[in-house]
């Protein structure tokens, strides 16, 4: 018996022996200790946590050589080599995280609208639901700082660039024909609904390496991943129908959406100040397929507009009107792939292709012009850790365009290209903590068509000065072949890109449902095209000697706690801007320019009368343009825009919407600028004719039903 009680108390005492303590204490980077922190040895439950002086201490009976692991929420796992019988008294810091939801965000020169934004200004439902968008994206975009509305136009100019500087890309692969249909001082609408995107991201600069060929600015459209049921969607409107149905199976969904739309109806009970022979009339429609791989998604878009009309326009060199005559085909596809593979790889990669042909006649004169794009590309992302992550890409484009131009008893001229762009990309995101990041990267690509290869570095940088609030720092330069209207004369004439610098510096401040962000920015414009001829023209003597600046200021307001289901927003931008280009005697601020833009945007929900009622309030100073009365070139200004819209949209039940808006709703007398006779009269004056709206207000009436699983869905995000 003694001799059991002796072995006994030998087993005990060899394992007091093995037991090992490991302590020390645990601070943050600043020094400062962290309290819950778990402290272990890894493979085993010998562990602890931290006190609220950040001290820890446990035993262990481990030997040797031992991994030490330290994890808390909102810092980054620590594990450390030890020696179990050493471990004793440690000092061991710890980062924060820089996955965090409060992390900082690169927000210099990005406005991000979606559920999957880290900082979003819009909601995806904003994007739609503004009054005087009329469902249009980029009407709705024009309400946002940085962009200018002109309103005889109707595409996105950014920053005192053309309205061609900007590049819009679905699923990240460009879309080379992004606008539909027009005619000179007749707006054209974005070809994309809303029906399909579940995001948009819309730089107005210093944008990310991954993407080229752009001057001033891109949009990004990204459709859904996965729709949430199936759902029919469709559509009594006063200007045409719609038609929309999505299907969603255990991997896969299918949305298709089309629509007619025919002004004539419209036209003949409200007075519009355009003489139509055949008003516009359009039949267009989206799809897109959705498929779940094991490790990723392939998505599949298509998209068609077809589209004419028939006009008489005044001018004031002619005695009779001109009639225009318009017809317009364009089919858009697209398909990519993202997913990933390997330890912490990512693959990104698509390719689309483009087709746009426009044919009609101007007085006697015929026209018919084609234009075939592809764009192919490939990403790789690979993050290194939750630090650092980088990636690098290629990107190849093709573009074929061709215009046949049969003048009044005259042979037929005929002139186009083919340019054939390769990029290839790499940048790195680095994140120094949760409050300092930086993106480093830079595009290199050869333009085919213009016999030159350019190099374009890009530098951001973000530091969160306080738990809301942060400031960022970009710098880019960009490149962009010159527009199609110069380059189809390469056979006769030799271009270069044009390019411009991007400085931006922004402030952002979001906490709940409050954003506030102020912006600052410089742009350097070189090698602008410039020509001598009144018209661009065959026999037009081109040359890149242009410049051009623009400098100003955004600041965004939007907070939706004021008032109890009302939510706003403001925006407001100044620019300072000059370029000489085109055929300008001087530099001068472009005719599309309005150095003060103004944009109040209200929606508020009327829970009694089961109503959504919205105001949007755009102002703008006179935008300048050239009188040739005049010694001082482009030295007039038009009066001040404005313009108060409305829209109502009433639930007759949850899934029926009838629909009303208004824009102009005060009948404003907006003139967007003159035309101004070639010749003077005998008198020695040039004679002038206003520029003006197309119609002093647009009414629109529809009634929405949808028809869903859940009986619940409706089309209010869509109007």
């Amino acid at each position: 018996m003694k001799i059991f009680y002796t072995l006994v108390l030998i087993s005990f005492s060899l394992c007091s022996l093995a037991q090992n303590t490991v302590s020390g204490k645990i601070l943050n980077q600043k020094g400062k200790p962290v309290v819950g922190v778990n402290i272990y040895i890894d493979g085993t439950y010998d562990g602890a946590s931290s006190d609220d002086k950040g001290m820890f201490s446990f035993s262990t009976s481990t030997t040797g050589a031992q991994k030490l692991v330290v994890s808390a929420l909102t810092y980054e796992t620590l594990t450390m080599p030890i020696t179990a019988e050493t471990a004793v008294n440690l000092v061991l810091k710890i980062k924060e995280s820089v996955n965090t939801l409060d992390a900082v965000v690169i927000t210099a020169g990005n406005l991000e609208a979606g559920d999957k934004s880290r900082v979003s200004v819009l909601k995806p439902l904003d994007i739609v639901t503004t009054a005087g968008s009329a469902g249009n994206i980029i009407a709705a975009l024009q309400t946002l700082p940085g962009t200018q509305s002109v309103g005889e136009d109707g595409r996105l100019f950014v920053r005192g660039g053309e309205a061609d500087e900007t590049q819009t890309f679905v699923d990240g692969i460009r879309v080379a024909q992004p606008y539909g249909a027009s005619a000179q001082n007749l707006p054209t609408r974005g070809r994309f609904s809303p029906f399909l995107f579940s995001g948009i991201a819309f730089s107005t600069g210093g944008y990310s390496a991954e993407y080229g060929e752009a001057l001033s600015s891109v949009l990004l459209l990204n459709t859904q991943d996965d729709p949430d049921q199936n759902k029919t969607d469709i559509a009594f409107m006063t200007v045409g129908l719609g038609l929309g149905n999505t299907q969603k199976w255990k991997k896969s969904s299918l949305s298709v959406n089309t629509s007619y739309i025919n002004l004539a109806p419209y036209i003949a009970s409200i007075p519009q100040n355009v003489d139509w022979n055949k008003p516009y009339q359009s039949l267009s429609g989206e799809t897109i397929y959705r498929y779940h791989l094991e490790r990723g998604i392939f998505k599949l878009y298509a998209a068609f507009d077809a589209a004419q009309f028939d006009l008489n326009q005044e001018n004031i060199n002619y005695a009779d009107k001109i009639r225009v005559d318009i017809k317009n085909n364009n089919f858009y596809f697209n398909t990519s792939y993202k997913g990933n593979f390997g330890s912490n790889w990512q693959l990104t990669s698509g390719l689309s292709y483009g087709y746009s042909q426009n044919k009609g006649g101007i007085v006697q004169n015929v026209f018919q012009n084609q234009e075939n794009a592809a764009h192919f590309k490939l990403k790789i992302k690979k993050s290194i850790s939750d630090r650092i992550k980088i990636s690098f890409g290629s990107d190849y484009f093709i573009t074929r365009f061709q215009e046949d131009f049969t003048p009044f008893s005259n042979p037929s001229l005929t002139d186009g290209y083919t340019n054939k762009i390769g990029a290839v990309y790499t940048e790195a995101d680095v994140f120094f903590s949760k409050n300092v990041a930086a993106k480093v990267g830079f595009r290199a690509s050869n333009n085919e068509l213009l016999h030159e290869n350019n190099v374009a570095p890009r530098v951001s940088f973000a530091y969160k000065v306080a738990k809301n609030s942060q400031f960022s720092l970009a710098y880019g330069a960009f490149t962009q072949t010159p527009n199609a209207n110069y380059v189809k004369y390469s056979q006769f004439h030799s271009f270069e890109s044009e390019k411009a610098s991007h400085y931006i510096l922004n402030y952002q401040y979001v906490k709940d449902s409050r954003t506030f962000r102020v912006e600052t920015y410089f742009k350097d414009y070189s090698n602008l095209v410039k020509y001598d001829t009144q018209e661009v023209q065959y026999n037009s003597v081109f040359s890149n000697n242009g410049s051009g600046y623009a400098k100003g200021v955004d600041v965004f307001w939007r907070d939706g706690s004021l008032v109890k289901n009302l939510e706003y927003w403001i925006s407001y931008s100044f620019i300072d801007t000059k370029r000489d280009y085109k055929n300008y005697t001087a530099s001068v601020t472009p005719s599309f320019v309005a150095s003060n833009n103004l944009s109040i945007v209200t929606k508020y929900w009327i829970e009694d009368w089961k109503s959504q009622v919205g105001f949007t309030h755009s102002f703008s100073t006179g935008r300048p343009y050239n009188d040739p009365n005049e010694t001082v070139f482009m030295n007039g200004k038009t009066k001040s825009y404005n313009s108060l819209s409305f829209n109502w949209a009433y639930l007759l039940t949850t899934q029926k919407i009838l629909y009303f808006s208004v824009s102009n709703l005060l009948g404003t007398q907006n003139i967007f600028g003159y035309e101004y006779a070639n010749t003077p009269d005998s008198a020695g004056f040039y004679k002038r004719r206003a520029v003006i709206p197309t119609a002093d207000r647009f009414f629109f009436v529809g009634f929405f039903w949808s028809i869903s699983d859940d009986k619940k869905s409706n089309q209010l995000k869509n109007l």
